[in-house]
């Protein structure tokens, strides 16, 4: 009769779990050792907890099927929580085993105590306590089948004694299957939607995640209705290749095009996206929005219809009923001003000799260029997203991970260290801002250790970039955003036995991405950057303008002094 802790690994092993990412502790320990012994399944030993829940995020969402990280009692599975945040938000098939202190021992304040199955459930759509062997078959089958079929995370708090124990004969279990129900909206709502967007003489698409698997069928629609499609960051992976329309993005760091063609638009059609800035949606036209998820019709904006459906099905049925348009005069407009915008940017790409610091933007450029079609690419929040949402170009091929909706700090390598794992023949790419990086930096050793050949790319401003853009738009003077003394984590690299290469001249940039790329195992470059390189909203406001004149006024002028802003404004009324 196996025990808990075989039968759970076994269940795992069956639905096509291939790693668990953790750290062992003694709540852990039967659990990890029945990883041990069975030959379908990896014990994955990461430095940090939080790093081995977005590792198993990041697997989840290149393959979609179910991944496993797990924590020992107290601080262990506490250390899971950002990350499965993360997983969560991110729509990620991800089950947390949250080992928990002696079961006799609960509700006495014992060492490490605490109480995983009320602090998870806010990033999770199960979260359940085993307190006996009894539970766990149903439980766990329960637990798994809902994180594949709801996108999410699951949460299983098991304390280490009853992980232990023998698990009795259940005759419940069954064989899992991966199915995904076709869901669009009935005919009478179909017709409804087909006759809005055949009235309409302008139509913008806005495009997100929930366009994954429905490329061809955006392209047809917006050849159909010559409409313009923005993305949402989310979507960039999805729609931007391949896509005459594209007219990039909107949002708080996308494109002055996304922003004038839904502006201009006379309807907004929104298609599997949940865009959470309410500045950005259109002020006069009407919005429709397609979504397989119900909650999130009309969370974001006024909506004058919302249907519920998967985008592929939806636009394949919906697809006979609509008129091609022959007036192209809106799409051309706006194709014309995202190659306008489009010059822009890439003009701010570009390094000469001897001029320093590097603009964060040649850097970003050149990895692209340089990056194989088939590259996955992580990022961190903050700069390092604005620089792969403006400067990375997808193929049908690479993959875009970074915390889009959580928003976390220090993503990008643990991302990446999912995602080699997950594929492991091919190129992954993480853009690490310094502050992100140094924040979980000791599971560089995980990257040594495993020999990942993951490429780690350091944006190095020695500063929070985004913070400190954020403190010059409110017309702050600088504090507590910069790092000092400036670090050479090429060295770091070193020391850990990683190829680490260290550019501070641009003329020596594309030979050092060119060797990091080509270097078999892991390798680091360490780039030194402009703190001071600028993003510019599309709808910038005269008071955020005014706000980024003054913080330049204080820092010439006055350096940080606190009593700058008194004078300035008062001299300046």
């Amino acid at each position: 009769m196996p025990i808990v802790a075989e039968m759970i690994v076994e269940a795992l092993v069956q639905v096509g779990v291939k790693r668990v990412y953790g750290v062992a502790g003694d709540s852990l320990n039967s659990i990890v050792d029945a990883v041990r012994r069975h030959e379908g399944i990896t014990w994955v030993q990461v430095r940090h907890e939080e790093v081995g829940a977005f590792a198993a995020a990041a697997e989840a969402q290149l393959t979609g099927q179910l991944s496993v990280c797990a924590g020992s009692c107290g601080p262990g599975n506490l250390h899971l929580i950002n990350g499965l945040y993360d997983a969560h938000r991110s729509m990620a098939p991800v089950l947390a085993i949250a080992a928990q202190i002696p079961s006799s021992e609960i509700g006495t304040s014992y060492f490490q105590e605490t109480h995983p199955e009320r602090l998870f459930v806010e990033c999770s759509h199960v979260c359940e306590f085993l307190s006996t062997p009894r539970q766990v078959p149903r439980i766990l089958q329960i637990a798994m089948h809902t994180a594949l079929s709801k996108r999410g995370v699951s949460v299983l708090v098991i304390p280490g004694d009853v992980a232990m124990e023998d698990v009795p004969e259940d005759k419940s279990r069954h064989d899992f299957a991966h199915m995904r129900p076709l869901v669009r909206p009935c005919e009478r709502d179909l017709d409804e939607l087909a006759g809005l967007l055949n009235e309409s003489k302008k139509v913008t698409f806005l495009c997100g995640s929930g366009c994954a698997t429905a490329h061809d069928q955006v392209m047809k629609l917006a050849t159909l209705l010559q409409a313009p499609i923005v993305h949402a960051l989310r979507g960039k992976e999805h729609v931007e290749h391949d896509n005459p329309n594209d007219v990039g993005m909107t949002g708080l760091i996308g494109f002055t095009s996304g922003y004038h063609a839904i502006e201009g638009c006379d309807l907004l059609l929104m298609l599997g996206t949940n865009f959470p800035y309410q500045q950005f949606y259109p002020k006069k036209a009407r919005i429709i929005q397609i979504d397989v998820r119900a909650e999130n019709l009309g969370r974001r904006s006024r909506l004058d219809l919302g249907l519920v459906g998967d985008v592929n099905e939806t636009l394949l049925a919906l697809m006979p009923k609509i008129e091609q348009k022959a007036d192209s005069s809106f799409l051309k407009e706006s194709v014309e001003d995202y190659a306008t915008t489009r010059n822009e940017l890439d003009s701010h790409a570009r390094g000469l000799a001897g001029h320093t610091p590097i603009h964060p933007e040649y850097l970003a450029a050149l990895i692209n260029e340089l990056a194989s079609d088939n590259a996955i690419f992580t990022c961190d929040t903050g700069m390092c997203t604005v620089w792969a949402a403006r400067y990375l170009r997808m193929t049908r091929d690479r993959r875009l991970l970074g915390s889009f909706n959580h928003g976390s700090m220090a993503n990008a390598m643990p991302h990446a260290i999912g995602a080699q794992f997950a594929q492991p023949g091919r190129q992954v790419v993480a853009l690490c801002g310094d502050g992100g990086f140094s924040m979980l930096m000791g599971d560089i050793l995980t990257i040594r250790q495993y020999e990942l050949p993951i490429k780690l790319m350091i944006f190095n401003n020695s500063c929070l970039g985004m913070v400190k853009l954020e403190m010059q738009v409110a017309g702050l003077p600088n504090s507590g955003t910069d790092y000092k003394p400036v670090v050479n984590y090429a060295r770091i690299a070193e020391a850990a036995g990683i190829l680490g290469v260290r550019i501070e001249d641009p003329a020596g940039l594309p030979g050092a991405i060119k060797e990091v790329m080509e270097h078999q195992g892991p390798a680091l470059l360490d780039v030194v950057t402009n703190p001071y390189e600028l993003i510019k909203p599309p709808n910038l406001k005269l008071s955020q303008a005014w706000g980024f004149s003054l913080f330049m006024l204080k820092e010439t002028l006055f350096g940080n002094a606190s009593n700058a802003t008194e004078l300035i404004e008062s001299n300046l009324r």
